[in-house]
């Protein structure tokens, strides 16, 4: 599929769904990046569901702490708990999973939310260009620390939990080029400091949300059918957001401009992942490895569905298992004792 400007301004334009409401009782919702923005806004209306538990997963002790008491003060819900976690750190994503493990208990709908726009290159400690580890390697390590919990969840309480990756329209924008895929470190090079140029930086974060849908397609391909888990990826749209409050300049200013034109609020925005978390109680199995925008089901790029796009998400998913599987030696043990070897 490919997008114009004027889909795009469609989007914006046409009228917003309402939330949609679902009885939550009983259950556990985990949202990553629950402090600020679309998942703090996506907190506030689970919170009006009655969860038994709402963690919310953030890098700020001080931030996350503000946002727990604002949500309380929003909605009247006071069971709302804060989990550190800083996806610039692979060991702080392994030290919430050893959290979670000791006494997260159930999980039922897990919202991967966090993201960071960099606008120039910028090495974390474990040596990855910073948003190609916050958004891509991180939240996938903590999808696959945690898939064990959600796969539990389904066993022992007869339910159906989601798994929903916050991607974005801006995939549709971005390829990854042919002597890139033709590398056979693939991951390592778009996350190497020769690579991520200036001017490839401007493009940095579209490129991480499409690696977002590559990941959580190439999950819920090799996902057994009869697993009772369902993943999915949501473009919240175009949205007011402190996601973009590094820009600067002309950038700055015609984001600016685009924003009073265009954007969502960052609360409309929330509707949308809300959506693909609670969306088709009736028949949830319509969402499996499906990419969600407008509160519809919608086809990815064409890159993604063309043989070089399947070839290389073949390709990162190998390269990722095999990174990751380093950090943490549960990643291996779950793709092995989850996941099937062949795509189905």
């Amino acid at each position: 599929m490919r997008r114009t400007f004027w889909n795009f301004i469609s989007d914006q334009w046409s009228k917003q769904q309402p939330v949609l409401k679902v009885d939550l009782t009983g259950k556990t919702v985990l949202v990553l990046g629950a402090n600020t923005g679309l998942g703090f806004e996506a907190t506030k209306h689970f919170a009006t569901n009655n969860p038994a538990r709402l963690i919310l997963a953030c890098r700020s002790q001080s931030k996350g702490q503000a946002a727990l008491n604002k949500l309380k003060t929003a909605t009247g819900y006071s069971k709302a708990e804060l989990w550190i976690v800083d996806l610039a750190e692979f060991e702080s994503v392994k030290q919430f999973a050893d959290r979670f493990e000791r006494d997260g208990g159930r999980l039922d709908i897990l919202v991967e939310n966090a993201a960071v726009a960099a606008p120039k290159y910028e090495a974390t400690k474990d040596g990855w260009e910073a948003s190609l580890e916050v958004n891509y390697l991180s939240t996938s390590l903590f999808a696959l620390l945690l898939l064990p919990a959600m796969i539990k969840t389904a066993q022992q309480h007869s339910t159906i939990p989601r798994l929903v990756f916050v991607s974005s329209g801006a995939h549709y924008e971005v390829e990854i080029e042919k002597n890139v895929r033709e590398n056979p470190d693939m991951t390592k090079t778009l996350g190497s400091s020769e690579y991520c140029t200036k001017k490839k930086m401007m493009s940095r974060y579209q490129l991480t949300k499409l690696l977002n849908l590559f990941f959580a397609r190439a999950l819920n391909d090799r996902l057994l059918r009869s697993t009772p888990l369902i993943i999915d990826a949501v473009s919240p749209g175009y949205c007011y957001s402190e996601l973009r409050r590094e820009f600067t300049g002309i950038l700055a200013f015609i984001d600016s401009l685009m924003e009073r034109l265009l954007a969502l609020t960052t609360e409309e925005g929330s509707r949308h992942v809300v959506w693909a978390a609670l969306a088709r109680q009736e028949d949830p199995d319509v969402l499996r490895g499906q990419y969600i925008s407008n509160c519809q089901i919608q086809e990815v790029s064409d890159f993604i569905l063309a043989p070089e796009g399947v070839k290389a998400q073949d390709q990162l998913w190998d390269e990722l298992v095999d990174i990751l599987g380093k950090v943490d030696l549960r990643v291996t043990a779950t793709v092995d004792e989850y996941l099937s070897s062949v795509v189905a």
